[in-house]
């Protein structure tokens, strides 16, 4: 048993989801299968319980869950002290969702290599859910993420505001909405809807509710996605419409046309987060680089 063990399986365990965890440990979604029998094979006992769109934990599971995550921090505390004693470089760990920091992330990326090269930066693309737990739990240093509309919900994170980004209603370029500036909510209401998987993504769901409060239908969600990347040709070949932000035409591009919705709701925020309390000089750095990027932008 190699510890990469561990973390493949302390992943799949969190996020519930085998096609998901793959794609956050950037390895195949069979290979993170294969991973995850051969440690069940050598423990003796299922770790998980399989069904066909998610996992679960065993009872023996949840067990072997805590003892993981144990020895992964005492690792991770090993490396840490073993690489400040070697004067080895720093790791910044920052969680985020692709569509809504699409704009920035390139400018803050290439201010925060400038100002500090020696330092190592992972980039985790989480949902904002995972994004906020991750901060919690001590696994993320920074994240982009929504702020909630309640931010006494934030209870122990920091946060500064980056920007904010009405929703959008995002139509295929062939569909008779593209033709026009804006459209009521009731009318958007009674077309077909594409979205993201109601599991992993409640934010947006909360989202949705708040946009069409004030018109009674609702929404009817036809399809659910794991991601942008399977959302945009849903949208772009007409199999529905979906609520998006602003910045999601920096990922599809031409692909799809945004339209305003009427009335338009109180736009989103979109903010850098962290634990409370003071900063490494690395988190530092890439919390002043994301402010001055959101400020060039704008201006």
């Amino acid at each position: 048993m190699e510890l990469r063990h561990l973390r493949y399986f302390v992943c799949v365990a969190e996020i519930e989801n085998v096609s998901r965890a793959a794609l956050n440990l950037h390895i195949s979604q069979p290979a993170l299968s294969r991973q995850i029998r051969d440690l069940e094979d050598e423990l003796g006992v299922l770790v998980l319980e399989r069904t066909a769109k998610s996992v679960s934990l065993t009872e023996a599971g949840r067990v072997f869950l805590k003892e993981a995550r144990a020895v992964l921090e005492r690792a991770d505390q090993a490396i840490k002290k073993a690489r400040a004693v070697a004067g080895a470089d720093i790791e910044l760990r920052v969680g985020h969702s692709p569509t809504p920091i699409a704009p920035l992330l390139p400018v803050i990326l290439r201010a925060f290599q400038r100002a500090m090269p020696q330092v190592r930066l992972r980039l985790y693309d989480w949902t904002n859910t995972e994004n906020l737990r991750g901060l919690r739990e001590g696994r993320l240093h920074l994240a982009f993420a929504w702020l909630p509309p309640r931010k006494s919900a934030l209870q122990t994170l920091r946060f500064e505001a980056l920007r904010q980004e009405h929703s959008r209603l995002a139509v295929s370029p062939k569909h008779r909405f593209a033709r026009r500036d804006s459209v009521s909510l009731a009318e958007a209401a009674r077309e077909p809807f594409v979205g993201y998987n109601r599991g992993e993504y409640r934010d947006y769901y909360r989202r949705l509710n708040t946009v069409f409060a004030k018109v009674t239908a609702k929404p009817r969600i036809v399809e659910e996605h794991d991601g942008f990347s399977s959302l945009i040709p849903a949208i772009e070949s007409g199999r529905g419409v979906a609520l998006v932000s602003e910045s999601f035409v920096h990922s599809a591009g031409k692909r799809v046309k945004l339209v305003r919705l009427t009335p338009e709701a109180k736009p989103a925020t979109l903010a850098i987060v962290a634990p409370a309390g003071p900063l490494s000089a690395a988190a530092e750095k890439f919390w002043q680089c994301a402010k001055d990027a959101a400020s060039q932008a704008a201006r």
